[in-house]
């Protein structure tokens, strides 16, 4: 099994990159937090690494890869939980960054949790249910990752995302570029904002 790569980007998108490791060029399937710590590890140069899961079913596997340790750890608890695959479970984690997600699990904050896209009221609650104690013990991880978790929206954010899927954007991606640009720039005007949004979502295309 792949439990680490480490090489450089030949290409990357919101959902997976390409890594070339020593000539072979490895496909792993991202979370939109990864995908963002990449891009920034991109733009200072050099190799990266990432923490990967390989997942193998009857018909083949894929690989997920992590930036951190904590979000691997909180995918393989999540993938534990009935009714919840890979995919799912990137897609959670595309939703909310690691130390924001144990947050609300272990808060039980149903709000937060169906704002994710793909997770309704019922998956929340399941996931509650069985997850609120066992990311208890994610806590020593958490603490020292507490830099990637993002501003809640702030007034105006709203009209950012909406500009943003008006131009074609994913409504998940845009409000992960507008937190990001918000985290950035906190009292930033809505033209800087949009614009660091928009420079954050080319990257991706």
């Amino acid at each position: 099994m792949i439990g680490h790569l480490r090489g450089s980007v030949l290409k990357a998108t919101p959902e997976r990159v390409l890594l070339d490791v020593s000539g072979v060029g490895y496909e792993v399937h991202v979370s939109l937090t990864t995908y963002s710590e990449l891009e920034r590890a991109r733009g200072a140069g050099g190799p990266v690494a990432l923490h990967v899961f390989t997942h193998v079913w009857a018909d083949g596997l894929a690989l997920y890869g992590f930036w951190t340790e904590l979000e691997k750890a909180l995918f393989e608890k999540l993938i534990g939980v009935s009714g919840v695959g890979p995919r799912l479970a990137r897609a959670i984690l595309s939703g909310m960054p690691p130390v924001d997600l144990i947050a609300a699990l272990r808060a039980a904050d149903l709000r937060r949790l169906v704002s994710i896209p793909g997770v309704g009221k019922k998956s929340a609650e399941r996931l509650v249910v069985e997850l609120r104690d066992r990311v208890a013990e994610l806590s020593a991880l958490a603490a020292g990752e507490a830099a990637p978790s993002l501003p809640d929206a702030a007034p105006g954010d709203d009209e950012l995302v909406s500009a943003l899927v008006n131009l074609g954007y994913k409504e998940a991606l845009a409000d992960r570029a507008v937190r990001e640009a918000r985290r950035e720039k906190p009292d930033g005007a809505f033209h800087e904002l949009l614009r660091a949004s928009l420079g954050r979502l080319s990257r991706s295309v």
